[in-house]
């Protein structure tokens, strides 16, 4: 059987999966676009009527559910990713409100990217298990034999197109997040990555 992670470890996860969070609310409030998971979240937030952290959460699990047929084994960074990350979104969009003005917005917006980049350098760094979305990529690409970033492209493409058809935020903001993440957690990644018998991190964050 598995050991328990130590509590160094653990508390970094908790602490990484709090702060992706807090990140995805100051985007969201910023107005000017948001990272492609986040969009499909909102869109479905708008068209339901249910919270944006809660839809999280939902989409979250859903996603977690595509890992059964790819027999791709869940950690237990996994299953707190799924639990947590929607509750401190929801926490950050009420007491952030929304920015006033291009400055303000353009400022809360890379805030909330720098802050995503630290927040994933954190729970990855961890090696207690991939965000959901980080294993669906892993497991396509074993199954399917295409390259990581195909895979990745192709769902990020998918939910962004779903999220952006029922009315989630795309603009210049979705567009820095495409282009900066990457960058930003190859610097984040290798401070906070404890090497150890753990769950190797992903192959490369996906805004989880």
């Amino acid at each position: 059987m598995p050991s328990f992670p130590s509590f160094p470890r653990l508390l970094q996860l908790l602490l990484g999966l709090f702060l992706f969070g807090i990140a995805s609310a100051l985007m969201i409030r910023a107005g000017i676009g948001i990272a492609p998971w986040d969009v499909l979240s909102q869109g479905i937030s708008l068209r339901s009527g249910l919270a944006f952290g809660l839809v999280t959460n939902l989409v979250g699990i859903a996603v977690l559910l595509m890992w059964w047929p790819l027999r791709q084994r869940p950690g237990l960074g996994t299953v707190l990713n799924v639990l947590l990350i929607g509750p401190s979104a929801q926490l950050g969009l009420h007491l952030v409100p929304a920015a006033q003005g291009l400055a303000w917005q353009v400022l809360l917006f890379l805030a909330g990217l720098v802050l995503l980049a630290i927040a994933t350098g954190l729970y990855i760094g961890a090696r207690l298990g991939p965000g959901p979305r980080d294993g669906l990529m892993t497991g396509l690409h074993a199954r399917s034999g295409w390259a990581i970033w195909k895979v990745r492209t192709l769902i990020e493409a998918a939910a962004l197109a779903v999220g952006w058809a029922l009315g989630g935020n795309v603009g210049l903001g979705t567009l820095a997040f495409a282009l900066l993440i990457g960058p930003l957690c190859g610097i984040t990644l290798p401070l906070f990555d404890r090497r150890g018998p753990a769950t190797p991190p992903a192959a490369a964050p996906s805004a989880d």
